[in-house]
Parts: C-alpha cells; structure tokens; sequence
C-alpha cells in the first residue's frame, strides 16, 4: 500500500445544509491524517482551473458557480489535504459515485447528495480521482507552507 495524499474538499452546499459534521465522520474511519486544512473562498478562476477536464461540457458553467458558492450564498468551502495509504481510492469509495442517485446508499454522496428539482445535482463533496489529478488540485488549493508535509511536488499552488 503506497502512502500518498489526496484532496477532500466540503462545498457549499453541505455547508449550508449544516452537514459538515456527518460528512466528516464517514471518512474519520478511514484513520487518514489530516497534513492540511483550511476554509477558503472560491474564486471564479479557480473553479475553473479546478474543473477544466470538464470546460468542454454544457454543465460546465453551472458546476463552476456550484462551487463558487453561487447557488447556495455560502462563498468558501473546506478543503482538506489527506494522507495516509492507498489515500484516493479508500477516500473515493466512502465519497461514492459522483451522481448522488447512483451512489451507494452508505457514502457520502449516497446519503447526502440529492438532485434538486431544477436539475442541480448537489454531490456534497470532492475528491481527487488518481495520484496525477489529486497532485495537481493539492497545488491549486493548498500552498506547501500549508501542508504538515510534503504532497508531491513542491511548486505553489494558484492564486485565489
């Protein structure tokens, strides 16, 4: 099992829903040890940056202003660096499949993710999707001085 870290992000929308708590006591057991944590405001470019693998897509500019905060008044979210081994792929089975009604009833998305009446879909949290994806976002998100230890490559992370 390789140790590796992995980005975790809470959004706006479990925010709001003052669900931050169960969130994170689904992936407490998982015994990961938090190397960074911060609340952050997201800006506009930096949702974009975040989800460029997706710019070509109809949805793009609605998943950009979910995650601004736009649709639920809540501007920041909390973003988590987590470490430990096999980190992604133990962290992406309790998250759950990224459509909420295609997860499994017992993860996170499973029990907290719902599709709005207007077609929103609201998956209650991120996290990254292999070892190159989960390097690249821990460097927007998160500047090394930010980390208990090193993530992978050492270069800082974006602007916000």
């Amino acid at each position: 099992m390789a140790e590796q870290a992995t980005l975790f992000i809470i959004k706006p929308d479990a925010i709001q829903r003052g669900i931050v708590g169960a969130v994170f006591s689904k992936i407490e057991p998982l015994g990961l040890e938090i190397i960074g944590a911060k609340v952050t405001p997201v800006s506009r470019a930096l949702a974009e940056e975040h989800y460029k693998h997706i710019r070509s897509k109809a949805f793009f500019n609605e998943t950009v202003e979910y995650l601004e905060g736009k649709r639920h008044g809540i501007s920041s979210v909390l973003a988590f660096v987590l470490w430990g081994p096999d980190a992604i792929e133990r962290l992406r089975r309790v998250t759950g499949a990224t459509h909420p009604e295609q997860a499994e009833p017992t993860t996170i998305r499973g029990a907290f993710g719902r599709m709005k009446t207007e077609g929103l879909m609201e998956n209650v949290v991120h996290a990254s999707s292999d070892p190159i994806e989960a390097q690249r976002e821990i460097q927007l998100w998160f500047q090394p001085s930010e980390l208990l230890r090193p993530a992978g490559s050492s270069s800082a992370g974006a602007q916000r």
